[in-house]
């Protein structure tokens, strides 16, 4: 068997350090500290210079390698030279491959504590900053319809057609779903409070006005925030990470034409398509709660919302749902395109852009809501 790793210390010179290896250095066992040389150096005052004697040297890896380092930045903290000429050839050429990489100055950085203010400042900042970011991308975007408008926008119309299918016809599962049963609740809550009244025929008006007007296109407008919008973020993040996005740059096509545009342009159209087909679907789930548990007729319920909703309603109602879709395309292309350069960040670019979309859609209903009742429609 081979001994373990040894080391003993002597002085040749009056300014050296000669540090004596033998045996096997190799993980696995005890080996010696660099502090037994800084033991040694510290009972020898002029020690400029470190030697190594290896003829004694059986075998060694990595553990040695370890060893070297330390007395290495021992040595560059007291300013003596270290001499690798005694050690093998292989250990002379990783202790130089080791020692010429500089340790990154942030790399052993601790979490600095930021005070409340500081934090408050930071997320200022962050704010403003992004609101900036915003603007620029609603400009770039703007301009990419102007050129689509002068038949000069770069994208594939092959590219459209299948984002109008993804964002259309494969959205209408979960928007008939969210918007019958949503129809459905309110049906529900209005005909526990009208029965006091014996007015159960007026469920209709609620559920009409209240799904054509705004229900159907903010409970739309927040289905595709959340499957769509996510979806763009990623998909955008994804060719980021891949550095697609800066290929395209590079041959000279626009990101903003080829990739933004079509999903706008999607999202534009099919929204207040999927907005009339949730006002159907939300008005069937209110008749199924006025026919089955207030025993109102088919028919009467039919032609109660025929007369409560008026063209007023379905166009503020499709207005809304065109306003939101171009939100939710523009917070998932705009989370995309400033998605970091890993797979962490594609994941909180998607999170972003729901969150982001979300607030837009409840921003914009705000909003428009006041105009409504601004203009008295």
């Amino acid at each position: 068997m081979t001994a373990p790793g040894a080391m003993s210390v002597e002085q040749p010179a009056a300014d050296a350090l000669k540090v004596i290896l033998s045996g096997s250095w190799k993980l696995g066992g005890e080996l010696p500290e660099a502090d037994e040389v800084q033991k040694a150096l510290q009972g020898r005052a002029g020690v400029r210079h470190l030697i190594f004697d290896s003829r004694e040297l059986a075998a060694w890896d990595s553990g040695l390698l370890t060893f070297l380092m330390n007395l290495h930045t021992l040595c560059t903290q007291q300013k003596i030279r270290l001499h690798p000429d005694g050690l093998p050839p292989g250990a002379q050429k990783l202790l130089e491959l080791a020692a010429a990489v500089p340790e990154k100055k942030d790399a052993r950085q601790a979490e600095e504590q930021v005070s409340f203010l500081g934090y408050l400042g930071n997320e200022t900042v962050n704010f403003f900053q992004s609101w900036g970011e915003l603007l620029a991308f609603i400009g770039d975007a703007v301009i990419a319809v102007s050129r689509l408008l002068r038949g000069k926008a770069q994208f594939r119309r092959a590219d459209l057609g299948l984002i109008i299918q993804s964002v259309g016809a494969q959205a209408l599962p979960i928007v008939s779903l969210i918007c019958f049963l949503v129809g459905l609740i309110l049906a529900f809550i209005g005909a526990i409070q009208l029965k006091l009244f014996g007015a159960q025929i007026y469920v209709a008006d609620l559920v009409g006005i209240a799904m054509v007007r705004l229900m159907a296109a903010i409970m739309t407008g927040i289905v595709m925030a959340g499957r769509t919008g996510g979806a763009f973020a990623a998909q955008l993040g994804t060719m980021q990470v891949n550095q697609e996005i800066d290929a395209l740059k590079t041959l000279g096509i626009s990101p903003m034409e080829f990739l933004v545009l079509p999903r706008m342009l999607a999202l534009a159209v099919m929204m207040p398509l999927l907005c009339l087909y949730a006002n159907f679907m939300g008005i069937l789930g209110g008749m199924a709660v006025a026919v089955w548990m207030l025993n109102i007729g088919f028919l009467q319920y039919y032609n109660e919302t025929v007369n409560a909703v008026g063209l007023w309603n379905l166009g503020i109602g499709l207005f809304s749902g065109f306003v939101f879709g171009v939100i939710v395309a523009l917070a998932g292309c705009m989370r995309g395109m400033q998605c970091g350069r890993s797979a962490a960040a594609v994941g909180d670019a998607a999170t972003s852009a729901v969150v982001t979309a979300i607030v837009g859609i409840i921003v914009s209903t705000a909003v428009i809501t006041v105009i409504c009742n601004f203009l008295g429609i």
